[in-house]
């Protein structure tokens, strides 16, 4: 199984979650199975003894994912913070990624944070090596708001200096109340980066599907 696409952003709680879950239902809609996965995930619950990551859940929802939670999501923190000295390992996040993509058509695979945000401080390691170690493509999710353009740029530029392909950038509404920016963001994103633009999500509305297109038209 080598199709897949990794999903992160140029910040954490931009709405990496959503677009995932979008794409999952709709590949699912047409008939493939879908494997989801997010390797690692801080501000997890406790319910009964067992650390519940809700993003992980949603996803495996949205993908009629029946696997796992120790596969679609092996490394679970109760803190809210970056995780602690004894980093999550490679090694296992790739086997458990490599068991899920055996039982699917398609995997998504959620980053953790912000493309840049270690989850190791040996080396720093970030979701950059997580999406080179199980060989995927990136898709880059950007809060539409004051300094989104460089945050947007910088983040293309770190995933492309570390060697990987950027299928698309996404800018999401993640605030109920815009910046004066947030009109024109997208239309300045467009002219400033060759990677391409493929639109704009209004606040706690459905993914459109001038967005979800081109991604499965990427993995069909």
């Amino acid at each position: 199984m080598r199709r897949g696409l990794f999903i992160t952003g140029t910040d954490a709680s931009v709405g990496k979650t959503l677009i995932a879950c979008a794409l999952a239902f709709a590949a699912h809609s047409r008939g493939m199975r879908v494997g989801v996965m997010k390797p690692i995930a801080t501000g997890c619950r406790e319910v009964e003894g067992v650390l519940e990551c809700d993003d992980a859940r949603g996803l495996a929802y949205a993908a009629a994912c029946d696997l796992p939670m120790e596969l679609l999501c092996p490394y679970r923190y109760v803190s809210s913070q970056a995780p602690p000295a004894a980093p999550p390992d490679l090694l296992e996040i790739v086997d458990a990624y490599r068991r899920i993509a055996a039982a699917s058509d398609f995997a998504i695979v959620e980053g953790f944070g912000a493309i840049a945000t270690p989850f190791s401080l040996e080396g720093p390691k970030d979701s950059t090596d997580l999406a080179r170690t199980l060989n995927l493509d990136v898709v880059i999710v950007a809060a539409n708001r004051a300094g989104c353009l460089n945050a947007s740029r910088l983040a293309i530029e770190h995933a492309q200096n570390r060697g990987l392909g950027v299928v698309g950038i996404i800018l999401n509404d993640a605030d109920a109340v815009l910046s004066p920016s947030a009109e024109s963001n997208l239309e300045s994103l467009r002219r400033m980066t060759a990677v391409p633009v493929l639109g704009r999500v209004r606040f706690k509305q459905p993914v459109p599907r001038d967005i979800i297109d081109p991604l499965l038209s990427h993995i069909e």
